[in-house]
């Protein structure tokens, strides 16, 4: 028997309960992790509280970022991986594969080192931010010198990891936070500048950081009515890439802004990294070439502890975080 995280029934963190279950062993093309670190994603708030992609089938574990030893292997999965320690490539089913807990069946083709040098917490809490970066800056994206990118929710362990990547292509990050109290904090994660959209007019700073071209890139996870104002600061033929729904609204097309302007808006998930084995393995090493040699650092806002899982979901949802919000498993 093993100790996990499920809940029977969608709403907030207090419907998380630490159970007993027996975690079955890994069939075909899966591996058994003895799980050390989880690092936390918004998505997990959002299958727990029912509108995420996929609806939860309750009773459901949560959770799909994570670090641990492998213990064991399925059939067909070369067994001498046994007692090396992976992270979690995520974006896979949490009604297939729900991690939080002491023990976790996973894909083996999802299995990625990561650098020594990081701690299990570290190496459970890059692979979503950066990867998800990666698809948008370096993959679509391909942000050079010159380009003016807007990154929205920027306090986001997502967002700093597309500061981090706009900077490394030699592009100039912008970074949006509703609340002055993150500017500073953003500014020096290496943001080149900061814009409160609370206390500021976005298209008037805009105007002036860009000396009126706009942002070729936008990387939002917001969506609903701030679509409006952001294809307002669009380049001519740019595009706003939507990765997320976080203001639970409709959104709507700015049609008039799109033809005007030769704009795209377009969704993207972690998912079209993932289907293609080609571009994650080149992602990978991106990736971990620059946590290694520094151009990256993984920024872990909070860690708690195994038995304060609850605790960690309701600091996820606060807000206050500026990075990741990590677990760590004894």
């Amino acid at each position: 028997m093993s100790k996990a995280v499920l809940f029977h029934k969608t709403g907030g963190p207090e419907e998380l309960r630490l159970e007993e279950i027996a975690v079955r062993e890994p069939a075909q093309g899966e591996v058994k992790l003895r799980v050390q670190a989880m690092g936390l994603n918004r998505a997990e708030l959002m299958y727990l509280g029912g509108y995420y992609l996929e609806t939860a089938r309750v009773p459901s574990r949560i959770g799909y970022e994570v670090a641990g030893v492998v213990i064991a292997v399925g059939p067909g999965v070369d067994d001498s991986i046994i007692g090396q320690h992976f992270a979690i490539v995520p974006g896979f089913s949490m009604n297939t594969y729900g991690c939080l807990g002491e023990e976790a069946v996973v894909p083996v083709s999802r299995l990625a080192k990561y650098p020594e040098k990081l701690s299990a917490a570290e190496g459970a809490s890059i692979w979503m931010q950066y990867l998800t970066a990666y698809g948008v800056i370096v993959w679509h994206g391909k942000v050079a010198k010159g380009d003016f990118a807007l990154i929205t929710a920027a306090s986001s362990s997502v967002g700093i990891a597309a500061i981090q990547m706009v900077k490394a292509e030699g592009g100039t990050a912008i970074a949006t936070t509703r609340h002055s109290d993150k500017r500073d904090a953003l500014l020096a994660l290496g943001a080149d500048h900061v814009i409160v959209t609370e206390e500021e007019d976005l298209k008037a700073r805009m105007e002036k950081i860009t000396g009126g071209k706009g942002a070729r890139i936008v990387f939002d996870p917001v969506a609903g009515p701030f679509v409006d104002s952001l294809a307002e600061v669009t380049a001519h033929g740019g595009t706003i890439f939507e990765y997320g729904a976080l203001s639970l609204q409709p959104t709507p097309f700015p049609l008039m802004l799109a033809l005007g302007k030769a704009l795209r808006v377009q969704g993207y998930t972690l998912h079209e990294i993932t289907a293609l084995p080609e571009v994650l393995e080149q992602a990978c090493n991106y990736v971990r070439e620059r946590l290694e040699d520094g151009r990256f650092k993984t920024i872990i806002a909070r860690t708690f502890p195994f038995e304060q899982f609850q605790q960690a979901y309701t600091y996820l949802a606060s807000n206050q975080q500026i990075g990741k919000v990590a677990i760590t498993i004894p």
